[in-house]
């Protein structure tokens, strides 16, 4: 099977790569990117949280044969460390992480919104984030977003 992740095509190996094997295995065991991770296994937490197509998809219930044909990106495409998305500077400046755990989805998913939203309320922020940080830091979370709209729409630093 070939998946294409992060803008490379990849060969799994049909003995190691079940159609049914949830693409989160995939992505940590076979392919080695071990940012995206496992936080409960039900689509719950939102750890595990990467790109399909453009969408936020929870990867822990995704099973490959549904991304086969399909675009995904995860954390380690979504900015680098010359040039960090907006996201990522955002949640240094307003100091999201406290243990850190659940930042790859938590970003993932703010990622997506903010693709299809530079302006999102509220509102939009609390139904398309629906990871879990147990560290409870969704105010500056919110905050973030709010900073990296800004920045991703022209009306703070650049992107």
């Amino acid at each position: 099977m070939e998946i294409d992740v992060n803008g490379a095509t990849h060969a799994l190996a049909d003995e190691l790569a079940e159609p049914q094997m949830p693409l989160l295995w995939a992505l940590r065991e076979l392919l080695g990117l071990t940012g995206t991770k496992f936080g409960c296994g039900v689509a719950a937490c939102g750890a595990c949280t990467v790109h399909v197509d453009g969408r936020a998809v929870r990867s822990c219930v995704t099973p490959l044969e549904a991304v086969r044909g399909k675009r995904i990106v995860t954390i380690e495409a979504l900015g680098s460390v010359e040039q960090p998305h907006a996201l990522q500077r955002a949640w240094v400046e307003h100091q999201v992480p406290q243990c850190g755990y659940c930042q790859s989805g938590m970003l993932m998913a703010a990622a997506a919104l903010l693709a299809t939203n530079r302006t999102p309320s509220d509102a939009d922020i609390d139904a398309a984030i629906t990871n879990i940080c147990r560290c409870g830091t969704y105010p500056r979370i919110r905050a973030a977003i709010r900073t990296a709209a800004k920045a991703l729409s022209g009306n703070g630093t650049p992107a």
